[in-house]
């Protein structure tokens, strides 16, 4: 497992602070962990440094952890898939929205009863986290244009089979999907490295902002895999290790009960929260207010229809032979 990040922990530091003129790109590895110093076991939380985190981030500035009397240990990586690979390998009890869910299920599927999730970041073509964008100049119009043509795909199993499947489903007979990081993804763009390029927001509001992108569809997952632009996409989810969940209950409930906090200030007062943004991801400035922001869905406000769309999510990688066999989502939720 080479491929973790090296984290460092520091004290009674101010997140913000700690990270003030640090990273200018989303790949960027060398972020620090943070240890707020509290009594019991830290509860360390990987997460990607995209937008879809801002719950987590915003819980952690607030103090919302700390209220609760949890001691949480930040862990920035590169990709999601690290986080789970973290998961499985005891150097991290969770993850926070954005973590890919496919990414997880693969971790499940490996060793089963291994993660439960408890907060998922739904996404559509109105709440867009997902989109497929193209050069400026390009004369692209519909994902079938991109037929026979190089397309950038963000790192990871579940990125790169729903990029095939976008493609595959829209008509772009021939695509060669390329995996690349997520901070890169512009630039491959703006050079003529690729064609086009299934990525994840703020890649498209960035490139659109600096004129050398634009985005050709949004909400891609919905329209293409679950059939509806409209549907909800649990791409991402925040959860924690069922080993973490069994060994340390209560740190667990308050947890997750803290984490809900932080969820709700997002969602009441979004403008505000947008700030919190700033430090964990590239986004910063006019990209604060200018990113595009998902839904999230607590485990005990899952409703039927939304278990529908997240198995059918889940069935793709059955389907696609990445999973060996059906895994189901009503297990793979936590249960209070």
């Amino acid at each position: 497992m080479n491929r973790f990040d090296t984290l460092a922990t520091v004290t009674s530091t101010s997140r913000r602070q700690l990270l003030k003129g640090g990273a200018a790109a989303l790949g960027v590895l060398a972020a620090p962990a943070i240890v707020r110093a509290q009594s019991g076991p830290a509860i360390r939380i990987g997460y990607w440094p995209i937008a879809a985190g801002l719950p987590f981030y915003a819980a952690v500035e607030l103090g919302y952890f700390k209220e609760a009397g949890v001691n949480v240990e930040v862990q920035r990586y590169a990709a999601a898939a690290q986080i789970m690979e973290a998961m499985l390998s005891d150097r991290a009890d969770g993850s926070a929205n954005g973590t890919g869910t496919g990414n997880l299920a693969i971790g499940e599927v490996a060793a089963p009863g291994t993660f439960k999730i408890f907060c998922g970041n739904p996404s559509n073509v109105k709440n867009v986290l997902d989109e497929m964008l193209v050069p400026i100049g390009s004369t692209a119009k519909t994902m079938a244009d991109l037929k026979g043509k190089r397309v950038g795909s963000g790192p990871g199993i579940q990125n790169v089979t729903l990029a095939k499947t976008i493609l595959e489903r829209g008509g772009a007979t021939g695509a060669t999907v390329v995996e690349l990081p997520i901070a890169q993804h512009i630039a491959a763009l703006a050079a003529g490295q690729i064609d086009g390029c299934y990525t994840l927001e703020p890649t498209g509001t960035i490139g659109r902002l600096n004129g050398t992108t634009r985005v050709l569809e949004a909400g891609v997952i919905s329209k293409y895999v679950l059939g509806d632009p409209m549907a909800p996409w649990f791409g991402g989810s925040a959860s924690l290790t069922s080993s973490f969940i069994k060994k340390h209950p209560n740190e667990a409930k308050k947890f997750i009960a803290a984490y809900a906090k932080g969820v709700n200030y997002v969602r009441t007062k979004t403008v505000e929260a947008r700030q919190y943004l700033k430090g964990y991801t590239a986004i910063e400035g006019a990209l604060t207010s200018e990113v595009p922001m998902v839904g999230y869905t607590m485990y005990n406000e899952f409703t039927p229809s939304d278990m529908v769309h997240f198995q059918k999510f889940l069935d793709l990688f059955s389907d696609k032979g990445i999973f060996p066999s059906r895994l189901l989502a009503d297990s793979f939720l936590y249960k209070a």
